[in-house]
C-alpha cells in the first residue's frame, strides 16, 4: 500500500488548483492509493466502534480517519491499470489505484464522511447502492446533484442507519464507466461485534469485460457478448484462494454489477443464504443450497460451516463464465476429420493446428497467443490443468489453518483410497436404451416432416 503524500506539494494539488482554498484543501483526508492485485487482510480498526474486518478477495479496505466524532474517506475516482492475471492488464477507470475500488467499512449508527476527487476526463458521481440516506447525498447526477467535474471534489456525508453490505458505483455515464471498472464494495457492521458473528468473512464484486485479444482498453457498448468474467476485476489463475480452518464458519459475500445473472456454485459444502443487499435473512427463511444466483445489482451473503477438508472449486455456474477471452463464433468440429485440409494448410502455415475434432481441452496445448492475452483455460493443479479461466477460484479446508491466517497452504495431500482411480480390469458390458421414449399423450397423426427457413436477426449482437 502507498500514498501518494510525497507525489504533491500541498494537499492543494491533490484536487485540482484552484478547487478549493488552502485551508479547506488541508482539511482533507489523505488519499491512500493501492497498485497491488493481492488480496490485502485488513488490521482490526485503529478508533471508533469495533467491528470484525471483513476480507476483500484481491482487493483491500480503506483506512480513514476520525475527525470530531465523523470518519472520514477519501476516493479518488481516476484511471487505473488492473491485472486480470499475469500476463494480462488492462486500462480501466476505478478508485484509489484499483478496480474495484477500496472496500469501505463503517458501523451501524456511525456518522460517514466521503470526499470524493475526480480525476477522469468527464463528470461522475458516486450512488451509494442500498444505503437508506438524504435523497440530496444518494449520487444520481442531473436528479440529486450535479455532476462532479474533472479536478473537483465533492462531500457525501450521512448516517450509516443500518447494518448490510452495499455496493458503490457511478450514476454519471453509466455504461461507459461501469463497463470500465468502477465499483466497490460498502459493509456496515452491526453495533454489536457478536451478531451474525462468523470466522472469516469474504467480500468480492463480479464483473464483466469485453477485451479484445492484444488491446488494453475494454468495449465499452458491449450488451451480452463479453469475453472476460471475473472476481473483483480477476480471473483465473489469477483469483487468490479463499482458505479457512476446519470447523469455521464462513461468510462468503459476492456482489453483481454485470450484464447477466451468475449462479455461484460451491463444491464439497451447503450453504444458507444470510443476506442480501435488503438486510439479513430470517434465520426461518433460510435453506440448504449448493449454487445461488446472484442477479444483477444484487449482493448475496452465504454462510456455511467448512467441514469438509479439501481444495473445493468454486465458480460461476455458466460454462462461459469460466473461460478467458472467450470467442463466441467458433464452430463446433467435433467428429469433422481436418486432417487433409490441415496438411495443405500446414504446407503454407507451418505452425496451424486443426483443433476441436474431439472435444474443446486445450488445456495441454501451447499455442503461441496474441500480445495482453490469456489462453481461455489456464492454471495447473496437482493432478495437471484445471482447465478452467474466469470466474473460478478454490476454497481451501484445513485441520491446521491458523485462525487469522489467510495464506495459501498448498495443495491438499489426500489421504490413501480418497481418489478416484483407474478401473484395470475387465470392462463390464454396456447396456443401452436405444428408445427414444413415448408419449402419455401420443399425437392422432404422425408428424409431417416440416422445413423450415432461419433467418439470423439483425442488430445488437443478435440481442
Amino acid at each position: 500500500m502507498v500514498s501518494r503524500r510525497d507525489l504533491f506539494t500541498g494537499a492543494a494539488a491533490l484536487v485540482g488548483a484552484g478547487v478549493v482554498s488552502r485551508v479547506g484543501a488541508a482539511s482533507l483526508p489523505e488519499a491512500v492509493i493501492m497498485q497491488s492485485a493481492a488480496t490485502q487482510v485488513p488490521p482490526p480498526p485503529p478508533n471508533g466502534r469495533p467491528y470484525n474486518p471483513v476480507v476483500t478477495l484481491n482487493g483491500w479496505s480503506l483506512p480513514w480517519r476520525m475527525n470530531k466524532g465523523v470518519k472520514e474517506f477519501h476516493l479518488v475516482a481516476e484511471p487505473v491499470v488492473r491485472e486480470f492475471a499475469p500476463g494480462m492488464k488492462a486500462n480501466l477507470w476505478g478508485y484509489n489505484g484499483a478496480s474495484p475500488g477500496p472496500t469501505i467499512e463503517v458501523v451501524e449508527g456511525d456518522r460517514v464522511r466521503i470526499f470524493v476527487t475526480n480525476r477522469l476526463p468527464e463528470h461522475t458521481s458516486i450512488h451509494w447502492h442500498g444505503q437508506r440516506l438524504p435523497n440530496g447525498m444518494d449520487g444520481v447526477t442531473g436528479l440529486t446533484q450535479k455532476g462532479i467535474q474533472p479536478g473537483k471534489t465533492m462531500v457525501y456525508e450521512f448516517e450509516a442507519k443500518r447494518p448490510g453490505t452495499f455496493m458503490y458505483h457511478p450514476h454519471a455515464d453509466e455504461m461507459v464507466q461501469m463497463a470500465m471498472g468502477m465499483m466497490g464494495f460498502w459493509v456496515t457492521h452491526p453495533k454489536n461485534p457478536n451478531f451474525m458473528k462468523v470466522d472469516r468473512d469474504y467480500v468480492f464484486l463480479l464483473g464483466s469485460y469485453d477485451i479484445e485479444p492484444g488491446s488494453f482498453v475494454p468495449k465499452t457498448s458491449t450488451m451480452l457478448d463479453f469475453n472476460l468474467f471475473t472476481f473483483n476485476s480477476r480471473v483465473f489463475p489469477g483469483i487468490d484462494t479463499m482458505v479457512a480452518r476446519q470447523g469455521e464458519r464462513v461468510r462468503i459475500r459476492v456482489g453483481n454489477l454485470t450484464m447477466t445473472n451468475h449462479p455461484i456454485h460451491l463444491h464439497g459444502h451447503e450453504f444458507e443464504v444470510t443476506g442480501t443487499d435488503g438486510g439479513w435473512t430470517r434465520p426461518d427463511s433460510r435453506w440448504p443450497e449448493v449454487s445461488v444466483d446472484v442477479a444483477v445489482g444484487q449482493m448475496r451473503a452465504i454462510e456455511f460451516v467448512a467441514s469438509e477438508l479439501g481444495d473445493w472449486a468454486f465458480h460461476c455456474h455458466k460454462s462461459h463464465h469460466t473461460m478467458n477471452a472467450m470467442g463466441h463464433d467458433v464452430p463446433n468440429m467435433i467428429g469433422v476429420s481436418q486432417r487433409d485440409a490441415a496438411k495443405k494448410i500446414s504446407s503454407i502455415i507451418p505452425d496451424y493446428m486443426a483443433m476441436g475434432s474431439t472435444g474443446g481441452s486445450m488445456g495441454e496445448m501451447e499455442m503461441p497467443l496474441p500480445e495482453n492475452t490469456l489462453p481461455m483455460m489456464g492454471g495447473q493443479g496437482p493432478f495437471g490443468g484445471v482447465e478452467m479461466g474466469g470466474m473460478f477460484t478454490v476454497m481451501k479446508v484445513r485441520k491446521d489453518q491458523k485462525r487469522g491466517d489467510y495464506s495459501d497452504p498448498g495443495w491438499y495431500k489426500h489421504p490413501a483410497g480418497t481418489v478416484a482411480y483407474e478401473w484395470t480390469g475387465a470392462p463390464p458390458e454396456a447396456v443401452r436404451n436405444t428408445s427414444a421414449g413415448g408419449q402419455s399423450m401420443p399425437a392422432a397423426k404422425p408428424a409431417q416432416n416440416v422445413e423450415f427457413n432461419v433467418r439470423k436477426p439483425s442488430g445488437h449482437s443478435g440481442h
